[in-house]
């Protein structure tokens, strides 16, 4: 059976499952409709040119939602209906509803995790026609590992709002004060012993992630297993979750969150990081590079203008930063593609960006989506001190060779597998209870193992 053949089928099972699940799924989140949004109604009977999106509530998106009037206006005729969901959310619920071609949705928001995959099995509309019917929104103005990553065959079939690597940012004053300092490049060994020396009173030394979620704890978690040398899988589809790779990698960041990080760090994700670390409750996070738009900018953040970035720390393996980009593509499924075109151009564009700068400031710029962004001069006067560590996180980072030794996946913070929703799921609930104390490292490992087994033994059965 051939590899594609054999993904293909793979995916096709995995939308099987959806169906399963989607009266349940897709109807909880059509519950979800954000109040009081431009055109907000009824998910289910929109006529005419209604075009319905399923975004992520993070705050640059809650920003494109405020500023949608813009595009109404520009566009009579098309009113846009926004459902609103946290990120564990709109993963599942997304997921069904494109699965089973409900049509519920016309713009979906997704990443590079799940773009290849639904190109490959139909699912999405191909946008590089689109792109190149209009040459002013300049396709090749894309951070080129992020066109890659959202590319199937040569063509776009999502188009990256923003895009993120990873890296460690630090509070310059508290650093300062205490006497603490960190080298250009440092390992995570150092990075702990910084945190330890920080660690006092109500500021922790270090927010970590470790709310469950293969988005949530499992990205920078996974970042750090590949730094340490360690891998889901073998070239052969052999589990290594128990290896003593992901052991020492799991272990320290366990052991470092739980010494040194955040109180309640079971259940905290990147807004919950990024609040403490704004309001200078938190000496050190590591996380994507897309958090300068929280930390930096004076009207959410205490320490804004005096925060440091460093990379990703190493250990066996260096260039450990993630790449990751949520971006907005067409499910085949929509009866209303070009008026959700429209959109996807409007949001996507490089006139949107210069438009977010000049109406809610620079700080509330969508990073890391299109090379034209860092220079901009409203976004220069910010960027000056996160621009070159971001932009050399996100060309380094390389999802075709994520990890130290071979494996027969790509994606750095995340497996490209279609099982990987469930599987990534499955295990960051482990680390998440070994994180809260509930269980030992070894005894997640071995819950994990045993999932990821499950997953590889079909792979091999198909060799």
């Amino acid at each position: 059976m051939s590899h594609e053949h054999s993904v293909r089928s793979r995916i096709r099972r995995y939308a099987d499952r959806a169906r399963l699940r989607a009266g349940l799924v897709v109807g909880a989140a059509l519950t979800l409709v954000l109040a009081g949004c431009s055109g907000a109604g009824s998910l289910t009977g929109g006529g005419g040119n209604s075009v319905t999106i399923a975004m992520v509530s993070n705050s640059q998106m809650t920003d494109a939602v405020a500023l949608s009037d813009q595009f109404e206006q520009q566009n009579p005729g098309i009113n846009l209906k926004f459902v609103t969901l946290s990120e564990n959310q709109a993963r599942a619920k997304i997921t069904a509803s494109v699965a089973t071609g409900g049509g519920e949705f016309d713009v979906v928001m997704i990443s590079n995790y799940e773009t290849p995959m639904w190109a490959q099995n139909g699912w999405l509309v191909n946008l590089s026609p689109y792109m190149q019917a209009d040459p002013s929104y300049d396709a090749d103005d894309f951070i080129p590992t992020l066109k890659d990553a959202l590319s199937y065959k040569g063509s776009m079939y999502s188009a990256p709002f923003y895009g993120e690597s990873s890296f460690l940012m630090y509070n310059k004053k508290m650093f300062a004060d205490a006497g603490v300092s960190l080298p250009a490049k440092p390992t995570w060994p150092q990075v702990a012993e910084a945190a330890a020396k920080l660690n006092r009173g109500n500021v922790s030394g270090i927010c970590l992630r470790g709310k469950p979620g293969w988005g949530e704890v499992l990205a920078p978690l996974d970042t750090v297993i590949n730094a340490f040398g360690g891998r889901w899988y073998d070239e052969n589809w052999n589990a290594q979750l128990t290896s003593p790779e992901v052991k020492a990698a799991v272990n320290f960041y366990v052991d470092t969150v739980r010494k040194y990080g955040e109180p309640g760090a079971a259940s905290s994700g990147f807004q919950e990081c990024g609040n403490l670390m704004s309001q200078g409750q938190a000496a050190m996070w590591y996380d994507a590079t897309s958090a300068v738009s929280v930390l930096e900018s004076p009207d959410t953040s205490t320490i804004a203008g005096d925060v440091g970035y460093l990379p990703a720390p190493s250990m066996a393996k260096g260039d450990n930063g993630w790449l990751y980009t949520w971006s907005l593509g067409i499910p085949t499924s929509s009866h209303k593609q070009d008026a959700a075109w429209k959109f996807i151009n409007w949001m996507t564009n490089r006139d949107y960006i210069a438009h977010v700068a000049k109406t809610l400031g620079a700080t509330h710029v969508p990073p890391g989506s299109r090379m034209s962004t860092y220079q901009l001069p409203e976004y220069q006067k910010i960027a000056k001190p996160f621009a070159e560590p971001t932009l050399s996180a996100m060309t380094a980072a390389n999802q075709l060779k994520p990890t130290l030794q071979p494996v027969p996946y790509t994606g750095i913070q995340f497996v490209g597998i279609p099982e990987f929703q469930d599987l990534g799921t499955r295990v960051s609930q482990q680390i998440s209870a070994a994180i809260a104390g509930q269980i030992s490292v070894d005894q997640a490992l071995a819950h994990s193992q045993q999932y990821a087994e499950t997953v590889g033994k079909t792979y091999q059965n198909e060799r």
